[in-house]
């Protein structure tokens, strides 16, 4: 498995070795060594497996937890092809504003962990896309919070050709300017805390 760290500080891609033989393949988009080999400890306790599937041109996102609880996330796309991004709210973060975005697919079966405080994104760029989130807390309403993911502020890569499907939630969403002039951006030194919470050394 290879892992490389994002733009956006405590984010990471990881893309697993695949096995493929006359019956299809064998890949594991999640190996618990590699993980905290490059993070320094192992992955946070799971709270809750999910996923979403969505037709060509659907935006979701930009999604995050109020922090403190907030909430950490493995996210992989099983079938289909998306471009996951990931967003730094996290206000005092020395990345804080900026994005990257990774292809996450069938092909290449990469995978990317956000930390706490961290936003996420993706465009489906083909029909029966399916993403598939391991989440270190448990869906709360009151705690999940939104952005517009066509803020030009942001400037998200929302694909050439792809005119975006929101939800009622994401097309009223406000921009980052309007989220941080009203106090709704996670702190970065919770979100450190949160996520040392969650993930202590290993060893």
């Amino acid at each position: 498995m290879r892992v490389r760290e994002l733009r956006v500080e405590g984010a990471f891609e990881f893309t697993p070795d695949e096995f493929p033989d006359d019956r299809g393949l064998f890949v594991s988009p999640f190996q618990e060594s590699v993980f905290a080999s490059a993070l320094g400890h192992p992955l946070f306790p799971v709270a809750q497996t999910s996923y979403s599937v969505s037709r060509r041109g659907v935006v979701r996102g930009v999604h995050y937890t109020a922090t403190p609880p907030g909430s950490a996330k493995y996210v992989h796309c099983p079938q289909g092809r998306a471009l996951d991004m990931v967003v730094d709210l996290r206000v005092g973060s020395p990345t804080f504003g900026l994005w990257d975005s990774v292809v996450l697919d069938r092909r290449d079966h990469r995978a990317v962990f956000l930390p706490v405080g961290v936003g996420h994104a993706f465009a489906a760029l083909e029909d029966d896309t399916l993403m598939a989130y391991i989440l270190s807390g448990e869906y709360r309403p009151q705690h999940e919070l939104a952005l517009a993911p066509v803020d030009p502020g942001l400037g998200l890569p929302i694909p050439d050709g792809i005119d975006p499907v929101l939800s009622q939630r994401d097309s009223v969403a406000p921009t980052l300017a309007e989220a941080l002039s009203a106090g709704l951006l996670p702190q970065y030194a919770k979100c450190r805390t949160e996520q040392q919470r969650l993930s202590p050394r290993a060893g």
